[in-house]
C-alpha cells in the first residue's frame, strides 16, 4: 500500500494542509520556512514584540536625536545655521540609508533578518556615541561655566558614531512598520480589518518612546550630563533587540523575492525593445504565467490596469519571444511584473508632496528648539528649568491623544457618511494632515512675531531669555501631532497597501525618503535664505542671535509652500489609481 501523499514525511507541509483555511494565503511563512499556522502565528499575538522594539527603538533614536541641535551648539560650538543645517543634514541621512535597508530586505534577507542585522549596527554606534560624550579625551573639554571647545578629531569622532547610527536604523525603519503589517492576512477578510488599526498603534508605541525621550532624557542631558543622556538610549537600543528576538517563534515572515530594481528594469528594457508592438485591446491576451501564484517569490499576481499603456507592450508576446527556448525576462514580461513598475510610477507624485509636510515636521527639532531657547524657560517663579527641546513632548502627547481618538471616534462616525471601511480613504487622511500642517506654521511665525515686537519694544536684544513663557509655543507642537495622526500615519498605510507585495519594504523606504528630504529642503532653505539675508552687514533672518533675526518670516515661507502643496496634493489624488491584487479583500 503506497504512501498518503496528504501526510509527507519530510516536515513539509502537503498541499492540502497549504490550502487549509488554518493557514495563510498571502505567502507568509514561520521560523521553520513553511506556510504560516494562522493559531500559532501572527495577528495580535505577535505585534507586541514589534511594537515593543519600536518603542524602545524609538526612545534610542529621539532621547538621542531630539536634543542634538543644542549639544551641536553648545558642546560642539557649531552657530545657529550650521548647528541647524547639521542637524537637518544627519537627519536627513537618517531617513535616505532605509533604501538600504529596504532592498536587501526584499531582495535578499527578508525583513526579520534585516532588521536584526541592522539592530546591533545601531546599538555600536549609540555605544560608541556615549564615549564621545563621557571618554576623556573623545568628549568636548568644558569648564565650569559650561563653555565648551571641541577640537576637529572629537567632532569628527561625534559625527563617525551619529552615522553608525544613521546605518542602523537604515534596516529598521523601512521593515519594522511592514513587518507588522505582514501579521495580518491580505486574504483574510478579519485579519485585513485589524491592519488599519496596527498602523495607528504602531504609530503610538513610537510615541510612547519619544514622550520618555523629550521628557526625561532631555531634562537629563541638559541637567546631568550628554554621557548618561546618551548612555540611557543605547541601553534601551539594546533591549528593543532583546525584545524583537524574544518573539522570533510567533512572527510571520515574507520571502524575499529577488532584486526589485532588476525587475522594473527588464520592464522598462523589454518595453523599449517592443516599442512599435501593438498592445492587443483584449488585455487577457497579454502574458501572465498559468499557476495561481505569481513568478515573483512572495507575491501575489496584479490585475491589469489601463493607465501607463505603454509598459504593456513589455507584456505582448511575440514569436522571437520564443527562438531560443526559455523566454528572456528582458525581452517578456508578466502582467504582475508591469504591474509592479506601473505601481511604483503612480506612487512618485504623492511621495513628492510628502517632502514639504516633512520640511514642516523638521522644525521641531531645529528652529522651534532654538525659539524656545530665547523664552522664559522656568514654571513660574521657581527655579527649575525646562530644556526647549523638552517641548517637543506637547508634540508627543498630541499624538497619544489623537490616535485613539482617530481609531476610536473619527472612524466610525466618518465610515456612517463615507461608507469607506477605514472612514477616510488613506490619501483623504493625508490631505487632513497636509491642511492641519499650515496652521502649525501660521502659530509658530505668530508667536515669534510677538516675541520680537516685545525685543524691539523693551530693547531685549542682548537677553538670553524672554520674559515670555516657553508654553506659548505648546499650539504649534500640539497643531504638528495632529497633522501627524493624518499625515504619517496615512502615508504608512498607502505605501505598505499600494506597494507590489514583494517591494514593501522598498515602498515604506520611498515614504521615509521624503523626511530625508525634508531635512535637506530644511537645510537648503535656511542656506539660500542666510545667503540673500545676512548680507551688507544684516543679521539676515536666522543669525546667532535669534533677537536680531526674524525666523516668523522663515516660519510664514514654510506656511506658503504648504498652501502650494496641498493644491498639488489634491490634484494628484484626483488622478490616482488603486491597486488590485488578485483575489484581495477591498
Amino acid at each position: 500500500m503506497g504512501e498518503d501523499d496528504s501526510n509527507p514525511k519530510d516536515g513539509t507541509l502537503s498541499k492540502l494542509e497549504v490550502e487549509d483555511d488554518n493557514f495563510t494565503k498571502d505567502g507568509t511563512v514561520d521560523f521553520r520556512g513553511n506556510p504560516a499556522n494562522k493559531k500559532e502565528t501572527g495577528t495580535w499575538k505577535a505585534c507586541p514584540f514589534i511594537l515593543g522594539n519600536e518603542c524602545a527603538e524609538r526612545l534610542a533614536y529621539y532621547g538621542m536625536g531630539t536634543n542634538l541641535v543644542l549639544y551641536f551648539k553648545h558642546c560642539l560650538k557649531l552657530s545657529s545655521a550650521n548647528a541647524t543645517k547639521t542637524n537637518s543634514d544627519w537627519g536627513g541621512t537618517c531617513y535616505i540609508t532605509p533604501l538600504i535597508g529596504a532592498f536587501l530586505a526584499d531582495a535578499y534577507l527578508g525583513r526579520f533578518w534585516t532588521i536584526a542585522i541592522f539592530s546591533i549596527i545601531y546599538v555600536f554606534g549609540m555605544t560608541f556615541l556615549t564615549l564621545t560624550a563621557s571618554v576623556p579625551g573623545l568628549k568636548p573639554t568644558c569648564d565650569t561655566y559650561g563653555n565648551c571647545h571641541a577640537t576637529e578629531a572629537q567632532k569628527a569622532a561625534c559625527y563617525v558614531a551619529l552615522y553608525m547610527i544613521a546605518l542602523g536604523t537604515g534596516g529598521i525603519k523601512p521593515c519594522v512598520s511592514s513587518y507588522g503589517a505582514d501579521q495580518f492576512d491580505d486574504a483574510d477578510e478579519v485579519e485585513k480589518k485589524h491592519k488599519g488599526s496596527f498602523f495607528n498603534w504602531f504609530y503610538f508605541s513610537i510615541n510612547i518612546g519619544a514622550l520618555v525621550a523629550a521628557s526625561l532624557l532631555v531634562w537629563i542631558q541638559d541637567n546631568v550630563g550628554w554621557g548618561l543622556g546618551f548612555g540611557i538610549p543605547a541601553v534601551a537600543m539594546a533591549i528593543a533587540v532583546i525584545t524583537f528576538f524574544s518573539g522570533s517563534r510567533l512572527y510571520r515572515n515574507q520571502k524575499p523575492g529577488g532584486s526589485p530594481l532588476t525587475r522594473l528594469c527588464q520592464v522598462v528594457v523589454a518595453s523599449i525593445k517592443k516599442y512599435q508592438v501593438e498592445v492587443p485591446a483584449d488585455k487577457s491576451l497579454l502574458y501572465e504565467t498559468t499557476d495561481a501564484e505569481s513568478s515573483i517569490t512572495g507575491s501575489r499576481k496584479l490585475d491589469h490596469t489601463n493607465d501607463f499603456s505603454f509598459f504593456d507592450k513589455a507584456a505582448v508576446e511575440t514569436q522571437s519571444d520564443h527562438i531560443k527556448g526559455s523566454v528572456s525576462p528582458w525581452r517578456l514580461c508578466t502582467v504582475t511584473q508591469v504591474e509592479e513598475l506601473k505601481a511604483i510610477i503612480r506612487l512618485l507624485p504623492v511621495w513628492a508632496t510628502g517632502i514639504i509636510f516633512a520640511t514642516v515636521y523638521s522644525q521641531m527639532n531645529n528652529l522651534f528648539t532654538l525659539q524656545g531657547d530665547k523664552m522664559n524657560t522656568h514654571i513660574g517663579n521657581s527655579s527649575f528649568e525646562i530644556p526647549p527641546a523638552s517641548l517637543s513632548i506637547f508634540d508627543t502627547l498630541s499624538v497619544i491623544f489623537w490616535v485613539p481618538i482617530y481609531d476610536l471616534i473619527i472612524v466610525p462616525v466618518a465610515r456612517k457618511f463615507t461608507g469607506h471601511k477605514n472612514g477616510l480613504t488613506q490619501l483623504q487622511r493625508m490631505g487632513t494632515g497636509l491642511f492641519i500642517s499650515i496652521f502649525a506654521m501660521v502659530s509658530a511665525a505668530v508667536l515669534e512675531f510677538i516675541r520680537l515686537r516685545m525685543v524691539r519694544r523693551h530693547n531685549y536684544y542682548e537677553l538670553d531669555e524672554m520674559p515670555l513663557s516657553i508654553f506659548w509655543q505648546v499650539p504649534q507642537y500640539f497643531l504638528i501631532g495632529c497633522a501627524e495622526v493624518f499625515t504619517f500615519i496615512g502615508q504608512l498605510e498607502f505605501f505598505y497597501e499600494q506597494a507590489p507585495d514583494a517591494m514593501r519594504s522598498l515602498c515604506s523606504a520611498l515614504s521615509l525618503t521624503t523626511v530625508a528630504l525634508g531635512n535637506y529642503l530644511s537645510s537648503l532653505l535656511v542656506t539660500i535664505v542666510t545667503a540673500i539675508t545676512a548680507t551688507s552687514g544684516k543679521y539676515g533672518w536666522i543669525p546667532d542671535n535669534l533677537n536680531h533675526g526674524h525666523i516668523d518670516y522663515f516660519f510664514l515661507l514654510l506656511a506658503v509652500l504648504s498652501v502650494l502643496n496641498l493644491g498639488v496634493f489634491i490634484f494628484v489624488s484626483k488622478w490616482y489609481t488603486y491597486k488590485k491584487p488578485v483575489g484581495t479583500l477591498r
